[in-house]
């Protein structure tokens, strides 16, 4: 309260002095705010109202200084909240919902905007705010009486334990609007900084098993409260707006299918976050309309704007025939492409422990991320190939090297003390980092496990591509010294066992309609823009069939004289030959790799 009442204009103190008097009691109090700015319970006991009173005067000068960070804190300024609510001024709402108020910027902007707004709802945990908020809205009618006066509830509570479904059901029959900023922070970043202001631990999205416990089972907790918010009031009539990384809105229009909630006329108006939040990172308005959903009408589509520009449309996300894009109109030129790979892509080596298992190789000696002089046995170790490296093509010189413990996810690594004395000793001098790796898949396993390894690790010609990079670059790995060369875990490849067959695929890969079609699915304001459910999209198949030999062999110009030689009529048909034969047994996995299907119909392609 004190920080809230520092930021009080000295009129708006005057005001309060001369309406409040000394041994007013709790009710009659409540009343007479109640009466000037239509908030409910606006001192919840009567040491608040006390506190009040000897706050009056003289005016506090008490900064707030809690590290708001645990609570994915970026406050909406209000030049921002004003913008949204003039763009969503014809929706005339009779309810505002706001789920994390925080200063309650959008609900003074809301007041400034709605006149038609009866009553205002909003959540915040953090009591400070909650008071800021309080007279922030009680300043907003003392210097403009004229405004509607609506009836305002403003909870000090958690969101993630507020009860939205009992507060939807008593709003049966009026026009809702969900509006605010939920927090820009991720569950596991929150649990890095130790907070508590996280909801109850489930796998909502319910990923299986390893998914839920490595990067999918992280997810966004402003992704969280949207859904809570669709769960409680998407079946009611009203809209949703709120601000959102684009990643986050993604991911809720791409689950659609799954959650099924009625929603409509969907909308992401992009703005500049760091302008208004000093955040590096691509954020958007996002906006639908609750009530039902008719497939074959576009309604799975989201439209991308600007707040500045709302009306003029860049471009189309969503789902079309079932699949899932990120450019409805580039998709129409490539759509015949977008099916199964006949090969499976595999993601690279992940060991989390890159000062241990990942050594340089200096002057014919191996260092480790300490830069001490590492003595072991060569036999485990293989050149490393990182997404940094991925640009060239066919890549030479490995830049680092790996320890590779096993050949198998879940192999029993004690073979090593016997068969590797140097190695055991060096890997069981550092076992104190590898026993601090994070990460639940580490739990019950070998002291020196690892994963993303199996037998399509060893292959020795590889095709790869950086997951984390913008372009869709596709390269040749080859061996080094004999051995095959690993990737890390940010690059997606395939493997073969022929050179001849990995050129083919390289070329492929890299050719137009391959790379059309990637633009058309991949979100490029993802962390990772490349993925295997994307890559495993590509039908090589289909495109190797509508580029024809003869067309292959030109892309082949650009290829070094070392590996040209390597594409003859009779590598094609060979490669044709083992595209089709691994499409033969496409149904054994594609159940498990094809994207969500909706429940009804298809939908439109119309634009």
């Amino acid at each position: 309260m004190k920080n809230a009442l520092h930021h009080i204009k000295e009129s708006t103190l005057d005001f309060l002095r001369s309406r409040f008097k000394k041994g007013q009691g709790l009710n009659e109090a409540n009343e007479e705010m109640l009466h000037l700015s239509g908030i409910s319970a606006f001192f919840p006991t009567k040491p608040d109202f006390l506190l009040f009173f000897d706050l009056l005067s003289p005016r506090p000068k008490v900064a707030e200084t809690i590290a708001r960070r645990e609570y994915g804190d970026f406050q909406t300024p209000h030049n921002l909240s004003k913008t949204v609510c003039g763009i969503l001024e014809e929706l005339s709402p009779n309810i505002l919902i706001e789920p994390t108020f925080g200063k309650g910027s959008f609900i003074v902007s809301a007041i400034e905007t709605f006149p038609t707004l009866q009553q205002i709802h909003g959540v915040e945990i953090h009591e400070p705010y909650c008071w800021h908020t309080k007279f922030s809205i009680l300043e907003l009618f003392v210097e403009r009486p004229t405004l509607t006066r609506p009836s305002i509830y403003l909870h000090c509570a958690d969101v993630f334990k507020f009860d939205f479904h009992k507060l939807g059901k008593a709003l049966d029959r009026d026009s809702i609007l969900v509006l605010g900023n939920p927090p820009w922070v991720t569950n596991s970043e929150l649990s890095t900084l130790k907070s508590t202001n996280l909801p109850t631990k489930s796998n909502f999205k319910s990923h299986n098993g390893l998914d839920a416990i490595t990067g999918k089972g992280n997810f966004d907790i402003g992704e969280y409260i949207i859904l809570m918010m669709l769960d409680a009031f998407a079946h009611r009539i009203g809209s949703l707006a709120m601000l959102a990384k684009n990643s986050v809105i993604k991911n809720v229009l791409q689950d659609l299918p799954k959650t099924n909630h009625p929603i409509s006329n969907l909308a992401a108006l992009k703005f500049d976050a760091k302008l208004y939040f000093n955040a590096s990172v691509d954020a958007s308005l996002f906006r639908c309309d609750f009530g039902s959903r008719k497939a074959g009408q576009g309604e799975l589509a989201c439209k991308v704007s600007t707040i500045e520009s709302p009306q003029s449309i860049e471009s189309q996300f969503g789902w079309v025939d079932n699949k899932f894009v990120s450019d409805i109109v580039a998709y129409q030129d490539s759509h015949s492409f977008d099916g199964f790979s006949p090969f499976v892509w595999r993601q690279g080596v992940k060991h989390d422990c890159s000062r241990i298992l990942e050594l340089d190789l200096v002057d014919g000696i191996y260092k480790n991320g300490f830069n001490d002089d590492i003595d072991i046995e060569d036999d485990l170790v293989f050149p490393l190939v990182k997404s940094s490296d991925v640009q060239n093509s066919p890549l030479s010189t490995p830049r680092k090297f790996v320890i590779v413990t096993q050949k198998k996810v879940g192999e029993d690594t004690t073979y090593i003390a016997e068969r590797f004395p140097h190695l055991n000793r060096y890997l069981s001098d550092n076992l104190k980092f590898l026993s601090e790796r994070k990460s639940s898949i580490y739990s019950r396993k070998s002291e020196y496990a690892i994963f993303g390894i199996g037998e399509y690790s060893f292959k020795p010609y590889k095709v790869a591509i950086s997951g984390l990079y913008k372009k869709p670059c596709f390269s040749l790995v080859p061996p080094y010294n004999g051995k095959p060369t690993m990737l890390d875990d940010t690059c997606y490849f395939l493997g073969f066992d022929d050179q001849s067959q990995s050129v083919i695929a390289l070329l492929i890969l890299n050719s137009e309609p391959a790379q059309k079609l990637l633009r058309s699915l991949t979100f490029l304001d993802s962390k990772r823009p490349y993925t295997k459910d994307i890559l495993m999209r590509i039908d090589v198949f289909k495109v190797a069939k509508h580029l024809g030999f003869d067309n292959v062999s030109r892309l082949a110009a650009q290829l070094p004289g070392s590996i040209l030689h390597l594409l003859t009529r009779e590598k094609w048909d060979e490669f044709l030959a083992s595209c089709e034969r691994a499409s033969q047994v496409k149904p054994q996995y594609a159940l498990f790799e094809q994207p969500t299907t909706l429940p009804t119909g298809n939908v439109s392609q119309t634009v």
